[in-house]
């Protein structure tokens, strides 16, 4: 009888134990509906241009349970003045971030210069062209280059280089692609809400019809303009937009070794900090504080960045990135 009892005791615990994980399974499911029904409504009001009512979504599931748990969630590192040494024992190498140098599309520039001579002098052989008529020849190749650094700040030339290297660089491809990963990743996880992305200057001419507009990640910055506009930038402000200037070449340089691309986010960090008033102390410290915790944010989620990368690299919408973020990262990570 005893051990009779001992059974029936022992086999209604699994039951009881088993009723709580479906229960448990039930729960889990209509969170992931729920905050997958919200992200939905997300993309739709940024599709609208309604970066407002987009922000408010997000941030009403900000921090719970059933909602967005790492948005604005990433620890930061003390901030101080770090000194050179300091970021080298953290295995950062400062010249090999902060000074991207493309060389991928500086080949191909030089070798479409290269290719354009060659092809000049065989058409000058084979046409026999008088000097008049290179000389027009000369002068009309000139002013569309003119045209375009004036007029389009460069961007039809930007817009050729950067086809070809998507077409025939897969290195490049991929770089940018991580980029602009970094880009996002940091973003959100410092709570600054990404609202789109483009990773080609073609894609980003279809979306927007401008040269000017280059491959990117936009985000949703209205209350950073607001401050700016106000005379006033908040620590915090200019902390996150510190962190997710300097994401794209800080995954480069974990990635590579090196960062190429990204001078251009570099000289706007630039430009914002001499607006501020900042001295190059200042300056420095900021950036350096920037690196050093951008880096350490990106090394611990590099698992959610890849997975990231994957979902950009096939156009997933910014709702969907946001669901992979928060299903890569367990929070007591963050």
């Amino acid at each position: 009888m005893g051990t009779m009892m001992h059974n029936v005791g022992w086999s209604s615990r699994p039951r009881l134990r088993l009723l709580t994980f479906k229960f448990r399974v039930r729960c889990s499911s209509e969170v992931l509906v729920s905050r997958r029904q919200v992200l939905e409504q997300v993309d739709k009001e940024l599709i609208k241009g309604d970066d407002i009512a987009a922000l408010a979504l997000v941030k009403d599931l900000q921090g719970k349970p059933a909602g967005l748990q790492c948005f604005g969630a990433a620890r930061q590192v003390p901030q101080r003045l770090y000194t050179l040494e300091e970021l080298k024992l953290n295995g950062i190498e400062t010249m090999s971030l902060l000074s991207p140098v493309d060389t991928t599309l500086g080949s191909i520039e030089r070798n479409l210069q290269l290719a354009a001579a060659i092809g000049g002098l065989a058409a000058w052989k084979a046409f026999e062209l008088s000097p008049q008529q290179i000389f027009y020849i000369s002068v009309g190749l000139l002013f569309l280059w003119t045209l375009d650094s004036v007029s389009f700040n460069g961007g039809f030339g930007s817009l050729v280089l950067d086809t070809i290297g998507h077409t025939f660089s897969k290195k490049y491809h991929n770089r940018v692609i991580q980029h602009e990963a970094g880009h996002f990743l940091t973003a959100y996880l410092v709570g600054i809400l990404p609202k789109g992305y483009t990773l080609s200057s073609l894609e980003a001419l279809k979306k927007e019809g401008s040269l000017n507009v280059q491959a990117g990640t936009a985000f949703v910055d209205f209350e950073f303009l607001e401050e700016v506009n106000g005379g006033k930038l908040s620590a915090t402000t200019l902390n996150r937009f510190s962190c997710i200037a300097l994401a794209g070449v800080a995954t480069e340089y974990l990635l590579y070794g090196f960062a190429e691309g990204g001078l251009a986010d570099i000289r706007q960090l630039d430009i914002l900090l001499q607006s501020l008033g900042f001295t190059q102390k200042k300056a420095d410290s900021q950036v350096r504080w920037s690196v050093l915790n951008t880096i350490l944010l990106l090394r611990l989620h590099e698992g959610a960045r890849a997975k990231l990368a994957e979902a950009m690299s096939m156009g997933k919408s910014v709702g969907s990135c946001i669901n992979i973020i928060e299903d890569s990262i367990d929070i007591l990570d963050i």
